[in-house]
């Protein structure tokens, strides 16, 4: 049997300004204890512990780059890898730095992407969640995680499932973009 490589690819590039004036330019949301005691970024990394998971790639800006390390030296992170962006380009451009950094040091890992400022209250199930969808991510497939809503919200995306692959998997219709 052969065991996938899951590389974690932590995006802790945002501004956090939704929650100013808690969050700043300088101290965003992700570097803030905001739910726990541990920061947000520390939060994120503590969940993916029960993974067999290679070293995670952080990519945040130029200047958070000491206060991301200090962080995960904090929690006994310092293998991780930091990749600075000079300023921030969004999700996309980020998402390819680590592909083209990750194809650099390991054969084809899959990679987990995931935000530095989500709250997730059952890491157990999450992690579950991410092992069952690792089938369809060997099979080149874009595996994308979702909640259902439980309020109109327009700081946030949407994803329209479409068809079902079985009980829980279902194809992606569309995403739609921060609605009105």
């Amino acid at each position: 049997m052969v065991t996938i490589m899951i590389l974690p690819v932590i995006l802790a590039g945002g501004s956090g300004t939704r929650l100013w004036p808690l969050s700043r330019k300088d101290l965003p949301k992700q570097f803030l204890p905001i739910t726990h005691e541990s920061t947000m970024l520390q939060e994120t990394l503590k969940r993916l512990e029960k993974l067999q998971a290679l070293p995670p790639i952080i990519i945040c800006n130029e200047v958070h780059r000491f206060l991301a390390a200090e962080q995960l030296r904090q929690i006994d992170k310092g293998d991780s890898h930091i990749i600075l962006e000079p300023f921030g380009r969004n999700t996309a451009p980020a998402i390819a730095l680590a592909a083209f950094q990750a194809l650099k040091e390991h054969k084809d890992p899959v990679l987990l992407v995931l935000p530095a400022d989500h709250e997730i209250e059952d890491a157990e199930k999450f992690c579950q969640t991410v092992e069952q969808s690792l089938p369809l991510a060997q099979n080149d497939k874009l595996v994308m995680f979702g909640v259902n809503p439980n309020h109109a919200e327009t700081g946030y995306g949407y994803i329209k499932r479409g068809l079902s692959i079985d009980k829980t998997t279902f194809l992606v219709e569309k995403f739609i973009e921060k609605p009105p």
